[in-house]
């Protein structure tokens, strides 16, 4: 396939062509969208890509080389739903525009062409249109900047740096390579910019592969920490950036990035973007990727929105309401005190029926003022975007108000919500009820969105372009009053324009009044049965109205810029309100799921309590809700720390496949999410610690882009569990050691409770089918079992889906196998080699297997620090060597070794 940059040798280019190849050899990366009058066209390798991303015709215009160019267009007014193909595609594309009227070109001579420039880059980080955007979601742009480890060989730093262009928001973080994948899930950008050299480091790549975010490496030089505090001050022109609070070097790097990005992509315009604002590290519970997925907060584990608990809970009712619960479900807080007062905003409408119907009433329909306010500072918004900060001040106002007149006094969340209410621009609010229509076009460019009588010399110019007919008819009818000719006519012919026509017959009488000067009429034509004359008042109507289009247009534009700069002057007001409306459509919308879902107040604090009550599933009661089955089975929990000791539970959970184990695993990590975001939870009672970092294990699949199997997946979660996990954490673990040989798994799992215990003391749940494991709870004394409850009958098992304290003696797994649909002759025939199994399978009891083994070697240290020589006959008692491989047999035998070589130290 040509490349379009090829121009060398054969035939000569068009001019087109030749601008076309040289302002695509400017964007090579990009599919080059060049206007041509109402179409985009794109031409070469462009075109074939397009036509086969779009599924639009291939065709082709002229030759180039001595070859035939394709070339495929999509018309201007149908673009964004183009380009949102392409960019969901992964494409970016460079809109080319015309930058000067075709009548100019036309003076440098007939072969000239019309002067054209890329005005923009359209990537899926920098999108503003409304029709490309998810009104639910974010839209961030994140740079990434690596500040390597010190000499003393600590680890690397990583400054993080995010914008949603299409409103603003501008924030900044610095995190370790530990944390990092986490963090950028819980960002979840569109598009991720790196330096070419940091696209290529594994850890980079394996934390950005986590997200579905389109990836750009840039030159480093974007990157240069040197001069970024210099670059950010020169964006927001302030002296210094010390002017927004303190930043890292790694952080400061990652926001001149970014910066550089937006001024490469948006090519002379600067989006209003707010100051960049620190985003503590610390403020949210920490929740890494594999379990973002695992509970499919956001989306579902196959990328849909329903069926998350997002969808489940969303009861808001505006695009901006809708992101900020995403938001704070992907981020929620850790200060308890700040919970608590996003608890009482709920509580007050909760308490208050009349007030939560009116606020959720007024803001049904609310515009998305953000991104409108955003579209117009980058000369991208129309009529209707000022329409939309029209309805958003009014409705801002009227809820002020109505916040002034609750019944009672308004909790700390909402107060700061009415006061930023009240601190909007009224005179602008009331100049754009005042100028613009009651239904506006989407674009401005035929104008019709000023009032009539807002501006008489727009109403005189529309009059004349819409009304000419009956001026030139009045003009006629005055006309010939004056000259007492009732024929006289006033007519209109390409060569004289409008012109005065009268018979022959009064023709005469008429030419010797403007002979004698008497006569407003002046000769222009004799027809062989007519004449036909002028006047200075109707050469002067007919230069009106040949212009009054374009004037009415032009005063129409005249006045959307005046009144689009007085918006984008009053932007900060207008988002801290936009940003208030947000807060109390999230606080209403808790609400209205509280009161229809029986939800109840959680208590947060600083202890290690974690009691749920009556707890469920809010995704799973809904869904069981909707398909009119049996009511939701509601489960407490208790992982708090046991009377007298200062760690938190470890509670084992066994029972059958279908029993409900995962779902009560996943519910109970799910109500401490909502609990932290803010959010009344499902359950009868909840009192719950705060939690600081939360990781859940349930599921695994084949990773196969990074060449892991299941178990593989599977071992690397449980060590990023094992390694990071501390006291305030919650751990979910599901089925650990499953993928593998029986013995190995169980030995596996086995090392992980003893682990979880004695290392991390987290407060943690274990769902398990390997039995021999619940005779920990006998040596271990923060360790629990409970299990599913079941019924047997007539040889099938009922599952009841209650957590009962005690611990289940069979998986019931052939009954499951049955009930799924398999054929009887291989359940019978299972069975029967079950039985047979089962007989041969006699060799010890679980406590005899526990007496065993000996105690994980951290509970040891810790809490039985016996000699090192009775820790050698301990450790020799537990060693199978029929069961060793010779290279575990040898790891053994320099264990002992070490052992022995500690204890002579000593002496």
């Amino acid at each position: 396939m040509m490349d379009a940059s090829a121009n060398a040798g054969g035939a000569k280019a068009t001019p087109m062509m030749e601008q076309y190849i040289e302002i695509k050899a400017a964007n090579p990366d990009c599919l080059l969208f060049y206007r041509m009058g109402d179409f985009y066209e794109l031409f070469f390798d462009d075109a074939v890509e397009a036509s086969r991303s779009l599924g639009i015709t291939l065709t082709k215009r002229g030759k180039h080389l001595g070859d035939d160019i394709p070339m495929c267009g999509v018309p201007v007014h149908a673009a964004d739903d183009y380009l949102q193909k392409l960019i969901a595609l992964g494409h970016r594309v460079a809109v080319c525009e015309q930058t000067e009227d075709p009548a100019e070109a036309k003076k440098r001579g007939s072969k000239s062409v019309v002067k054209r420039d890329v005005i923009r880059l359209v990537t899926p980080g920098t999108l503003t249109e409304e029709t490309l955007l998810d009104a639910g979601r974010a839209n961030n742009l994140l740079a990434v900047a690596r500040l390597k480890a010190g000499p003393g060989g600590e680890e690397a730093v990583y400054g993080l740096a995010w914008i949603d262009i299409s409103t603003g928001a501008f924030r900044l973080a610095e995190t370790t390579a530990t944390a990092l994948s986490g963090e950028i899930a819980r960002i979840d950008p569109r598009e991720v910019v790196l330096s070419e050299q940091a696209a290529d480091e594994p850890e980079i790549a394996a934390a950005v592969s986590y997200v579905d975010a389109a990836v750009t490496p840039v030159a480093r030089a974007l990157f240069d920490g040197a001069t970024a505090a210099e670059r950010i001050a020169r964006y927001f022109q302030v002296a210094a950036v010390e002017a927004f609070g303190s930043f890292s070097r790694a952080e400061l790097s990652a926001a001149a990035a970014a910066l550089a990005y937006v001024e490469k992509t948006q090519i002379g315009v600067r989006p209003p973007l707010d100051p960049p604002a620190h985003d503590g590290v610390g403020a949210a519970m920490a929740i890494d990727p594999a379990t973002r997925a695992n509970l499919e907060l956001v989306r579902t584990l196959s990328g849909e929105r329903k069926g998350s608990l997002v969808a489940a809970i969303d009861r808001t009712i505006t695009g901006a309401g809708s992101r900020l619960l995403s938001e704070r479900i992907a981020s929620p807080l850790t200060d308890p005190d700040a919970i608590s007062e996003r608890h009482d905003a709920v509580a007050a409408f909760l308490d208050d029926d009349a007030l939560r119907a009116e606020v959720r009433g007024l803001l049904a329909g609310l515009p998305d003022m953000p991104r409108a306010l955003s579209r117009l500072a980058l000369d991208r918004g129309g009529p209707r975007d000022l329409g939309a900060l029209r309805e958003g001040l009014g409705t801002a106002c009227m809820l002020a108000e109505r916040l002034k007149r609750a019944d009672a006094p308004l909790p700390a969340e909402l107060a700061t919500v009415a006061a930023a209410l009240s601190d909007l621009p009224e005179d602008v609010a009331d100049e754009l009820e005042r100028v613009l229509e009651d239904e506006l076009p989407v674009t401005g460019r035929d104008g019709g969105f000023v009032r009539p009588g807002v501006e008489p010399d727009l109403d005189e110019a529309r009059t004349l372009r819409d009304e000419s007919r009956r001026v030139i008819a009045s003009l006629q009818a005055t006309y010939a009053e004056e000259t007492g000719i009732k024929s006289l006519k006033i007519k209109h012919n390409a060569v004289l324009g409008w012109f005065v026509e009268v018979t022959a017959l009064h023709a005469e009488k008429l030419m010797a009044e403007v002979q004698t000067g008497e006569s407003r009429f002046r000769h222009r034509q004799t027809m062989a049965g007519a004449m036909r004359f002028t006047t200075v008042e109707l050469a002067e109507l007919e230069a009106k109205i040949a212009s009054a289009a374009d004037r009415a247009l032009a005063l129409e534009t005249a006045m959307f810029r005046r009144l689009r700069d007085r918006v984008v002057e009053a932007g900060p007001a207008i988002k801290q309100a936009a940003a208030g409306l947000a807060r109390l459509d999230v606080a209403a919308a808790f609400a209205e799921l509280a009161a229809d879902q029986r939800y109840a107040r959680p208590h947060v604090d600083r202890s290690l309590t974690f009691s749920i009550e009556g707890g469920r599933h809010p995704v799973v009661e809904q869904a069981l809700a909707a398909a009119a089955s049996d009511p939701f089975v509601a489960n407490d929990c208790d992982l708090g720390p046991p009377e007298g000791s200062d760690a938190g539970r470890i509670v084992l959970v066994t029972g059958p496949n279908m029993g409900g184990k995962s779902t009560f695993l996943r519910q109970n990590a799910l109500i401490a999410i909502l609990a932290q975001a803010g959010a009344y939870v499902p359950a009868v009672r909840a009192e719950i610690g705060v939690v600081d970092r939360l990781f859940s294990r349930v599921g695994a699949a084949d990773d196969l882009a990074r060449g892991r199997s299941t178990f593989m997946v599977e071992m690397v979660e449980t060590a990023a569990i094992l390694n990071q996990a501390g006291p305030r954490a919650l751990v979910i673990l599901d089925e650990i050691g499953r993928g593998t040989a029986t013995y190995d798994g169980l030995s596996i799992a086995w090392a992980a409770i003893e682990h979880l215990h004695e290392v991390n003391r987290s407060r943690s749940l274990f769902a398990t089918h390997y039995h021999e494991l619940t005779a920990l709870a006998d040596r271990l004394d923060r360790c629990f079992n409970v299990t599913m409850r079941v019924k047997e009958w007539k040889g099938d098992v009922v599952f009841l889906h209650e957590v009962v304290a005690g611990a289940a003696d069979r998986s019931y797994g052939i009954q499951v196998a049955k009930l799924a649909g398999l054929p009887k002759a291989v359940v019978g025939r299972a069975r029967d080699v079950l039985a047979q199994l089962e007989a041969s399978d006699r060799k010890s009891e679980r406590a005899e297997l526990v007496d065993d083994l000996p105690l994980f070697s951290a509970t040891l240290a810790r809490h039985d620090p016996a000699p090192a020589h009775d820790l050698l006959r301990e450790t020799l008692a537990g060693l199978h060597p029929d069961d060793m491989s010779p290279r575990e047999a040898l790891d053994a035998l320099y264990r002992l070794k070490a052992a022995a070589n500690n204890k002579d130290k000593e002496k």
